[in-house]
């Protein structure tokens, strides 16, 4: 277990290979698991959704930031504590209301950034305006960030679960992860499918609320002609003109 934590670290720098390293922890059927997960995530998980992928995405941002913040602001000796309680308030609020996990996911690395560029004596100057303008921003374009967010984090599951399906069948996956840019492309290329599918093939959730009027307007208009037309019968068959 702590070995898995020090490899998930990895994500909380850049660091392509250690990225791609995390799939040897996964045997072969969780492979198979992830590999389904994302390719769902990619083509439908920034809809309706994106709540399963909203609560992993807080937790994991709780999860590897929470101490990085706890000590840039001091609080260093309470950093595994702040990583407990971060993962779990984060990403309950991602699986209640969405939109908050796009507001820290995006609002925490911009703020991390705006912090360094203020220097060490100004970063939690940097650090409070960055956060707040990345996290309003995510949530002004959710729905774009959604289908974004959820293609990329379906895209790397497809190809770490991939590589940890074939890992014990052939030794062609240990050459392919000595080059992690090459594995970060493909990731990348499926991300752009996944975006492209989501945002440009498949109905935006406006769409699709406007042909289920158009839906239920059509029925409802058969349904009155029905009716007048029984009434009409009846009618006249009171009245023996049938």
């Amino acid at each position: 277990m702590e070995t898995f934590l020090r490899a998930i670290e990895a994500y909380q720098r850049f660091d392509p290979a250690g990225w791609v390293s995390l799939f040897r922890f996964f045997p072969a059927w969780a492979g198979g698991l992830l590999m389904a997960v994302g390719l769902l995530m990619m083509m439908f998980g920034g809809g309706k959704l994106f709540r399963l992928v909203a609560g992993p995405l807080g937790a994991g941002v709780g999860f590897l930031w929470a101490p990085v913040l706890a000590t840039r602001l001091g609080f260093a000796p309470q950093a595994n504590q702040a990583r407990i309680v971060a993962t779990i308030a984060i990403g309950g609020l991602g699986l209640l209301y969405p939109p908050a996990a796009t507001f820290f996911a995006f609002g925490i690395p911009l703020g991390m950034v705006a912090g360094e560029m203020a220097g060490v004596n100004d970063w939690l100057l940097g650090f409070i305006p960055g956060f707040f303008f990345g996290g309003v921003l995510a949530m002004a374009a959710h729905r774009f960030i959604g289908a974004i967010v959820s293609s990329l984090v379906g895209a790397w599951l497809l190809v770490l679960g991939a590589l940890a399906a074939m890992y014990p069948f052939t030794s062609m996956v240990e050459s392919v992860s000595q080059q992690p840019w090459g594995v970060l492309i493909a990731a990348l290329l499926f991300a752009i499918a996944g975006c492209v599918y989501q945002l440009f093939v498949q109905l935006s959730p406006e769409a699709r609320e406007a042909l289920k009027q158009e839906k239920r307007k059509a029925k409802k208009k058969l349904a009155d002609a029905k009716a007048v037309e029984r009434r009409w019968t009846n009618y006249s068959k009171d009245k023996g003109l049938d």
